[in-house]
């Protein structure tokens, strides 16, 4: 028997050899596959570090998978009720069809916990890779930390430029200076900024561009508000608080984060009189999905070519899979301005 023939191939790593790495017992590296929230930080820490040095992966359903995995991908997206995941959902297939390939769907509403038992689910079964839509720079850190397998993840609406993943990504900081470009074109020059919480980092690369823009025309704004979140309630509570600003003259222009905090914003300035939008006040939004599109006030915003950004990420993530010599790229796309009534002067 030739010695090619009587070589034993490699066996995978296991969950023993997971804990002889971090120094813990096997039922603490199957608390931390499976319960997270009974393990300490330092033990977890060690674990994820053994897990992600060994390349670990955890069989579950795979154990019945062929080698070489499934003809699919999987794709987490942050939030199923934005028209924009919806359309890099649409990206996505239409790239993977194009490969025979097809795509599993999760939606993980923003939440690190989902975000991760999904990607850890998407080990599992074996898929070709994961398409990880984020929003927050915190959950980054952990989703890296934690999923080290070896896995193919590419990080879709957040830009990263360390080169640990592929990221594709709006330039959302030029999406808040074409935003805030606009109302100055328009005349307004007391303007607003509302975003949200400064982990999100489209918001806060929106914000960034809002600041340059005003710089350059040597203004400075007249506040910047962070709302606990992105939504319309959010948005109509800004707006409640901004009634009397706007009345006395101090305001006449808002850039808003998102469709959704600019249509509860045009809300609620809408119910209070004498004002009117865009009379008054001038509003926009950013994101161009039906909450701007079907407001009784159309609302200018900013538009993000969803689709295109699904199709480049799946591209990214296919090539990486099947190219020997794949590089991580970080790529932005550019947004444009969409206007409409709201800002009409």
């Amino acid at each position: 028997m030739s010695d090619a023939l009587s070589r034993e191939e490699p066996s995978s790593p296991g969950i023993k050899d997971v804990a002889a790495l971090a120094g813990v017992s096997i039922a603490s590296v199957s608390n931390a596959l499976n319960h997270r929230e009974r393990v300490a930080p330092s033990t977890l820490e060690r674990i994820d570090r053994a897990i992600g040095m060994l390349g670990y992966i955890p069989n579950g359903a795979a154990r019945q998978l062929a080698a070489g995995g499934t003809r699919s991908f999987g794709l987490i997206l942050s939030d199923l009720g934005n028209s924009l995941f919806v359309d890099i959902a649409r990206g996505a297939e239409r790239a993977a069809e194009e490969r025979g390939l097809s795509v599993v769907l999760a939606n993980s509403d923003g939440k690190l916990e989902r975000e991760d038992r999904y990607v850890g689910l998407f080990a599992e079964t074996r898929v070709r890779g994961v398409l990880l839509t984020l929003n927050d720079a915190s959950h980054f850190r952990a989703i890296a930390g934690r999923h080290a397998y070896g896995q193919p993840i590419v990080m879709l609406n957040f830009h990263d430029d360390t080169g640990r993943y592929c990221t594709a990504s709006i330039d959302n900081e030029a999406g808040g200076y074409l935003a805030t470009a606009h109302l100055l074109e328009t005349g307004r020059r007391r303007i607003v900024f509302v975003g949200g919480p400064d982990t999100l980092q489209p918001v806060a690369d929106r914000r960034l561009g809002f600041l340059r823009a005003l710089g350059e025309a040597g203004l400075a704004p007249v506040d910047v508000i962070a709302p606990a979140w992105v939504n319309r309630s959010d948005g109509w509570q800004v707006g409640r608080r901004l009634a009397d600003p706007v009345l006395d003259g101090e305001v006449d222009g808002i850039v808003a984060a998102s469709d959704l905090l600019a249509a509860g914003i045009v809300q609620a300035l809408s119910e209070i009189r004498p004002i009117s939008v865009p009379e008054t006040v001038s509003v926009i939004g950013y994101d161009n999905n039906q909450a701007a599109w079907d407001a009784p006030i159309p609302i200018s915003t900013i538009s993000q070519p969803g689709e295109e950004l699904g199709y480049l990420g799946a591209g990214l993530l296919i090539d990486e899979v099947e190219g020997a010599e794949h590089q991580h790229r970080a790529v932005r796309l550019a947004p444009t301005l969409i206007a409409r009534r709201s800002t009409e002067r």
